[in-house]
C-alpha cells in the first residue's frame, strides 16, 4: 500500500460509503471517546502541559530550520556506531535498497516492527515482488495484515475491527501464515492476545532480520528510539542477526535530553498514558547485529519549502487530532484513502504527493482526485490544533492548502465575480436588489461545480429585501 491506495475515489465519495455503515460507527464512536477520555485525564494532571505543547513545538520548529546540518550529524554519529546509512530519496529508492539489503542476507522472510513509513512507501507490497515475505508483528497491524485489510487509525491501526469480527479473521487465516489460532478461540480480549503471542513468538525466534521504524532519532548520539505497548518491538530489535530501519527525515531531533519532552508528550497524547510500557532505543550496530539506517525523503523536502505547510513535519504521530475529529469519529480511516488518515492525514498526504505538480512521490502523475478532495475533510472547527501536542495549526494548512488546489474555471470566474461585487457598497447593493426580484427563479440545486454542495445543504432562500435596503428605509429615516 503505497501513498494512498490506488483506485480510491475522491473523500466525498468515500466518505458517502463510510457514514451508511452502522457497525463501523459503532466502533469508531467507542474507541475514540474512550481514548479522547483518557488522554484528558492525564493531560490534566499535568500543570505545565502548555509549557510542554510549546517546547516540543519549538524544539521541533529548530531541527526543521537547521535539518541539513543535524541529518549530517546524525549520519557521521551511526556511522562512528558501526551502523550504515543510506540515503532514499523517493519511495522507489527505499524499497530498493531494503530489498537490496535482504537479498544480501540471503533470508526470504523478515519481521516488522510497526512503522507508518514502510507503509508510506508500500515496502511489504515491495518485497514480496522480489520473494520476500514480511510479517506484522504489532497485534493491530496483524489483524490488517491476516484480514488483507488496510490500517485505518495512526495508533489502532484496527480501530474499525470488533472482537468478533478480529477472532473470525485469527481462526481463517491464522494458519496461512504460520501457527493456526486455537479451535475453540474466542473474543475474549486475553483470548485473542494469547492466541496473537503463540503465533508470534514462532516467527520471532526464527527469523534473522527485522525492519523497523522510528519514533525519534537523536542526532548528537546517532540513537534510534521506538515507543510501544506490546513488546513486539523490542523482539524485533534485538533478536535478528539484521536490523532494517526506515526513518522519515523528519523524526530528527538534536540532543538527547530533547528526549524529556516528547516522552512525556507522546504517551499521554497517543495513548493516554504517563508512560509508555515499552521504549527501546539503540545506537548504531549493538553486540554484533548488524544496523542500516534508510533516510526517507519522499516528497518531505518538498514540504519543508512551504512555510505554512511544513508545520505538518512537527507531526509526531500520536493520532491525538483523530481521536479529537469529528469527520473522522463519523467516516473512519479508509474514506481518506492514505497511511495517514484523519486531519494529519488531509494537510501531510496532499503535500507528499505535490499540490500543483507531478513530484518524485506523484509518480509523475500530478496531483490526484483524492489528493486534491483530502483539504475539504474538514469542518474547520480547530479540536486538532487543540489537542496536537507540538501545535500543528491544521485548520491553517488545510485552508492554505484549499487555495493551492486546483479548482474549475468555471468556480474561478464565480469567485472573481463576487469578488468584484463585494469590492464596492454600491455593487452589492444593486446585486441584492436584482437577487430579490429573480429570487423565485433560484433553482433548488446549484449547477456545475455547486451541484455538490447542494447535495448536503439547501439553498437559503432570498429575501425580498435586503438587510441594507430595510434599514434604510425604517431606521435610516429617522435619523
Amino acid at each position: 500500500m503505497s501513498g494512498t491506495f490506488l483506485g480510491m475515489p475522491a473523500f466525498p465519495g468515500n466518505a458517502a460509503a463510510a457514514v451508511r455503515d452502522s457497525q463501523l460507527r459503532f466502533n469508531l464512536h467507542k474507541a475514540t471517546r474512550t481514548i479522547r477520555g483518557k488522554r484528558a485525564a492525564v493531560v490534566g494532571e499535568l500543570p505545565d502541559w502548555g509549557e510542554l505543547r510549546a517546547a516540543g513545538k519549538e524544539i521541533k520548529d529548530h531541527t526543521l530550520r537547521n535539518l541539513d546540518r543535524y541529518l549530517l550529524q546524525l549520519e557521521e554519529a551511526v556511522t562512528r556506531a558501526g551502523g550504515r546509512v543510506h540515503w532514499a530519496a523517493d519511495a522507489a529508492e527505499a524499497n530498493r535498497i531494503v530489498a537490496e539489503l535482504v537479498e544480501a542476507t540471503g533470508e526470504t522472510k523478515v519481521v516488522k516492527v510497526k512503522s507508518m513509513a514502510t507503509q508510506e512507501i508500500g515496502l511489504n507490497e515491495a518485497l514480496a515482488e522480489r520473494g520476500v515475505t514480511a510479517y506484522e508483528t504489532d497485534l493491530a497491524e496483524l489483524i490488517v495484515q491476516l484480514g488483507d485489510d488496510w490500517p485505518s487509525h495512526i495508533l489502532v491501526p484496527a480501530i474499525h475491527r470488533n472482537r468478533s469480527e478480529i477472532r473470525e479473521i485469527f481462526r481463517e487465516k491464522m494458519a496461512e501464515w504460520g501457527r493456526a489460532a486455537p479451535e475453540d478461540l474466542t473474543d475474549e480480549p486475553r483470548a485473542l492476545a494469547e492466541a496473537a503471542r503463540l503465533h508470534l513468538r514462532e516467527r520471532f525466534l526464527s527469523s534473522k532480520v527485522a525492519i523497523s521504524g522510528a519514533n525519534f532519532m537523536i542526532a548528537e548520539t546517532g540513537t534510534l528510539v521506538v515507543l510501544e505497548s506490546e513488546g513486539n518491538g523490542r523482539m524485533c530489535l534485538t533478536l535478528p542477526e539484521t536490523l532494517i530501519s526506515v526513518v522519515g527525515i523528519e523524526k530528527l531531533l538534536p540532543r538527547w535530553q530533547d528526549l524529556e519532552v516528547f516522552l512525556q508528550l507522546l504517551p499521554r497524547s497517543s495513548t493516554g498514558e504517563r508512560m509508555n510500557p515499552y521504549t527501546s532505543t539503540w545506537t548504531g550496530a549493538a553486540e554484533g547485529q548488524e544496523f542500516h539506517l534508510v533516510l526517507l525523503d519522499n516528497g518531505r523536502t518538498d514540504v519543508l519549502a512551504d512555510e505554512v505547510g511544513r508545520q505538518a513535519l512537527r507531526c509526531i504521530r500520536c493520532s491525538a487530532c483523530l481521536n479529537v475529529c469529528p469527520v473522522y469519529e463519523r467516516v473512519g480511516g479508509h474514506a481518506y484513502g492514505s497511511v495517514y488518515p484523519g486531519p494529519i492525514g488531509a494537510i501531510l498526504t496532499p503535500q507528499l504527493h505535490g499540490m500543483t505538480r507531478a513530484t518524485p512521490a506523484s509518480h509523475g502523475r500530478g496531483i490526484s482526485e483524492l489528493d486534491a478532495s483530502l483539504p475539504y475533510a474538514s469542518s474547520l472547527c480547530g479540536a486538532c490544533f487543540e489537542a496536537c501536542p507540538v501545535a500543528i495549526d491544521i485548520p491553517e494548512v488545510l485552508v492554505h492548502l484549499r487555495a493551492k488546489a486546483p479548482h474549475p474555471r468555471s468556480e474561478r470566474l464565480a469567485m472573481r465575480a463576487a469578488g468584484w461585487i463585494f469590492d464596492r457598497p454600491v455593487r452589492l447593493a444593486r446585486t441584492q436588489r436584482f437577487g430579490g426580484r429573480l429570487r423565485r427563479f433560484v433553482p433548488g440545486r446549484l449547477p456545475g461545480p455547486g451541484a455538490a454542495w447542494t447535495d448536503t445543504r439547501d439553498i437559503p432562500d432570498i429575501p425580498a429585501e435586503s438587510f441594507r435596503d430595510w434599514w434604510d428605509r425604517t431606521e435610516g429615516s429617522t435619523r
